[in-house]
């Protein structure tokens, strides 16, 4: 049973005229009673009396007819459906964020995507970059802004891109009593510490490590908001992105020397392309930096990796 069989069905039964009914779906009078007898004969039935000048319903034809009316509205709906999408009048994008970048640049460039596609779902999840990265080898997202490269344990396949090169800073409750601070000063030091899973965590212990001791934690597990709660109530100084630490009202100190950083990357998939809505809001944020990088507007803390546009 082919849809265009129903069609020219359906026209004969509301025309009651297989010439008519061959006008409306501008197929030759012949070609539709051909399909009408054989959609008959897969049926195993007569569709049609057919007598000089009347056609009416059989008593199959009677009880096909609301069936095919509804499959075929079902058809059109489908069609609909995916051209609403690939024009994203609908669709939905999940995407992952590290906390420190849904408090900076995420809500802005969000801003710009719904402004031009406003019946576009979207969904974001907050974690560390590990997570992220998982949860887009399992396909819980489309998209996800990442720290690289990750340390430990076998990457899976990624379109990874470079956005943005951030400093790492110091922040305490009080100023520091120099404008820089080296990484070996952290040593007699006892941090605030983020919960495992957190790129800036292991920044920090591998800065650390570097520097010939290990880090010891007044406090560890928490989020950003705690994190920064904690360094509040004076518990201890953190390392935490510029982007966080220029909106935080904590005390700022830079690091000294090459200092600490990170790179700030959007991945996707490998093995599967980006949906339509996805590749679009790829698409804005890397238009929405290149854009800031030009206007001198880019997060504090930040510089550009991406190619400026010409």
């Amino acid at each position: 049973m082919q849809l265009q069989q129903l069609r020219y069905f359906v026209a004969v039964a509301e025309t009651r005229h297989f010439t008519r009914a061959a006008d409306l779906v501008h197929v030759a009078q012949p070609s539709l009673s051909q399909q009408i007898r054989a959609l008959e004969k897969e049926l195993g039935a007569e569709l049609f009396h057919r007598a000089r000048g009347n056609i009416a319903l059989t008593d199959a034809g009677e009880a096909l007819l609301p069936l095919a009316r509804r499959i075929l509205a079902d058809t059109e709906s489908a069609r609909l459906a995916v051209q609403e999408t690939v024009r994203l009048r609908r669709g939905r994008v999940r995407l992952g964020a590290p906390p420190s970048l849904c408090t900076s640049l995420v809500p802005d460039v969000l801003r710009v995507f719904r402004d031009h596609y406003p019946e576009v779902t979207l969904l974001v999840r907050e974690g560390g970059s590990r997570d992220l990265v998982k949860a887009l080898a399992d396909g819980e997202l489309d998209l996800a802004l990442i720290i690289t490269p990750q340390a430990g344990g076998d990457a899976p396949a990624l379109a990874v891109t470079e956005l943005l090169h951030e400093e790492l800073v110091l922040v305490s409750a009080a100023p520091h009593p120099r404008r820089r601070v080296r990484v070996a000063e952290l040593r007699e030091r006892p941090l605030v510490m983020f919960r495992e899973g957190y790129d800036v965590r292991e920044a920090t212990i591998a800065a650390c490590r570097a520097a010939g001791f290990e880090p010891t934690f007044a406090v560890e597990g928490g989020e950003m908001d705690a994190v920064l709660g904690f360094v509040r109530a004076g518990l201890g100084p953190a390392v935490v992105p510029g982007m966080v630490a220029a909106r935080s009202g904590l005390a700022v100190t830079p690091f000294a020397g090459p200092g600490l950083g990170r790179t700030i990357s959007v991945a996707h998939g490998a093995e599967l392309p980006p949906t339509r809505a996805a590749a679009e809001l790829r698409a804005t944020l890397l238009t929405h930096l290149r854009a800031a990088a030009r206007g001198g507007a880019l997060p504090p803390g930040t510089r550009l990796l991406l190619a400026r546009e010409d």
